[in-house]
Order: structure tokens, then C-alpha cells, then sequence
């Protein structure tokens, strides 16, 4: 798993020989000076019974439950959901083509998580399920809870291409193309990345700190695994460059 922290780095775009698959590596970056500020108050931690008992809004994430790796109370994220806390806890989700962008506040020590399946969709139909009424959805509720637009930052994961030979209606390069735009044209600054590429995704997000972790998972292109590790091996030197990364 990767270590994925906020910060500012560098992007990078590779293409395999002979292949057609877009791949963009992680952009790593180190923690920015107020994560852990001087004399900060540590955040409240409900019990895993009181998450399970209040009342949740529609599309909101409600599946809680005990993350024994991180020995932390966790709230899994599924297509068309989202979740925002601000309390020690880990919001999970599982990604293919679909996006997850996690935004966070430092000041308010406030994030949040959504999980997009398309750019968009009928109008008729304001869903999660679409990036277009997701990502309005999840900025909404990060500013009920404090945070404000102007020191929101984000980190964006998924938009694997998880069907091999679709090349044609490429989803996950799709909404990935979307999410960078709409980040851009709402001014919120992306600070790391791990997008692209035909790896499903296991992210998870602590959203008092912000700090963002991602494990890519087994894919369905056994035939392209020798290809793969020798282009990654030197992906993973080149995107590390520039900030840490814990592995395990």
C-alpha cells in the first residue's frame, strides 16, 4: 500500500511499448506544514455503535465497522456514495473505472470522500452515481461541517481501464479527464494523484489528518504482468522522487 500525503509535486505520463493504455503515475508529495498543528485539540472518536445508530442522509456512506489493520473505526464508500467526518476515523473505499476524490481542510481538519461511477448523466437524475452531481455533493457537505472552499485541496484516485480490449468508451480515463477539470475550474488544488493505469484500487483516507493511502489490487490482464513489471519498476523510482512512500 502508498503512502499517498498532501503537498505538491510533479505528474508523470507513460505509455507501455505496444500498447494503447494511458498510465499516469502517483504524484507524491510531503505533508504540508499545518497537518499537525501546534497545540491542536486531538479529534473526537465515536464508538463504532454510535456511527451505526445515527441517522444517515441519502447517499451517504452507512457501512461501519472495525478496521482491524488500522485499529480504527471505518466506513466503506460504495459506487454513488459519499462520506465527510471530522473525527479520527478511516474512510474506505474499492476502485476500477470509477473515481474517488478525497477533499480535505487543514484548518478545519475536515474531509470527506465520494465514489463516481460516470462524468454525468441525465439531468432528470441527480445521483452519486455521476461525477457531475457527486463531486457538488461532497463540496456542499464539507462546507456544512466548516470547511471553506479557499483551503480545500484534493487527491484523486482510480479511473483504471479494468476491461481489457475496451478501449473504445474508455470510463475510467473519462471520469478521470472530468474530475481533473472540474478540480481546475472549482480552483481546488490537486496535490497527489494515483489515476489511470488497469489496476483496481483499495483506498483508504484518515480525514482529520488527510492523509491518503492506496493499495493497487490484482488486475484482469495476467498477459500484460511481464510488461507491467518492468515498466512499473521504473514508474515507482521516478513518481517517488519527490516525497515518501510507506509500503506494506
Amino acid at each position: 500500500m502508498t503512502n499517498i500525503q498532501a503537498g505538491t509535486s510533479s505528474t508523470m505520463t507513460t505509455q507501455t511499448p505496444g500498447s494503447s493504455e494511458r498510465r499516469r503515475a502517483p504524484r507524491i508529495a510531503p505533508l504540508s506544514a499545518d497537518i499537525y498543528a501546534a497545540g491542536a485539540a486531538p479529534a473526537r472518536e465515536s464508538s463504532l455503535q454510535e456511527l451505526k445508530a445515527q441517522s444517515r442522509k441519502p447517499g451517504e456512506a452507512s457501512f461501519f465497522y472495525l478496521d482491524h489493520h488500522f485499529q480504527h473505526n471505518a466506513v466503506k464508500v460504495l459506487p454513488g456514495e459519499y462520506f465527510v467526518a471530522d473525527e479520527s476515523m478511516v474512510i474506505m473505499t474499492v476502485l476500477g473505472s470509477c473515481i474517488a476524490a478525497c477533499l480535505w481542510d487543514s484548518r478545519a481538519r475536515v474531509g470527506g470522500m465520494n465514489h463516481f461511477m460516470l462524468p454525468d448523466g441525465d439531468l432528470a437524475d441527480a445521483s452519486g452515481r455521476y461525477g457531475s452531481y457527486a463531486m457538488e455533493l461532497l463540496i456542499n457537505e464539507m462546507l456544512k461541517m466548516g470547511a471553506r472552499r479557499e483551503t480545500m485541496q484534493a487527491k484523486i484516485f482510480g479511473g483504471a481501464q479494468v476491461m481489457h480490449n475496451f478501449t473504445t468508451m474508455n470510463v475510467g480515463e473519462r471520469n478521470t479527464n472530468f474530475v481533473l477539470n472540474y478540480l481546475h475550474t472549482e480552483r481546488i488544488p490537486i496535490v497527489s494523484e494515483d489515476v489511470l493505469d488497469i489496476y483496481p484500487r483499495k483506498v483508504v483516507f484518515f480525514p482529520v489528518t488527510g492523509k491518503a493511502m492506496v493499495k493497487r489490487l490484482a488486475h484482469a490482464h495476467p498477459e500484460a504482468l511481464a510488461q507491467e513489471a518492468r515498466g512499473n519498476a521504473v514508474t515507482v523510482v521516478k513518481s517517488t522522487a519527490g516525497g515518501s512512500v510507506d509500503l506494506f
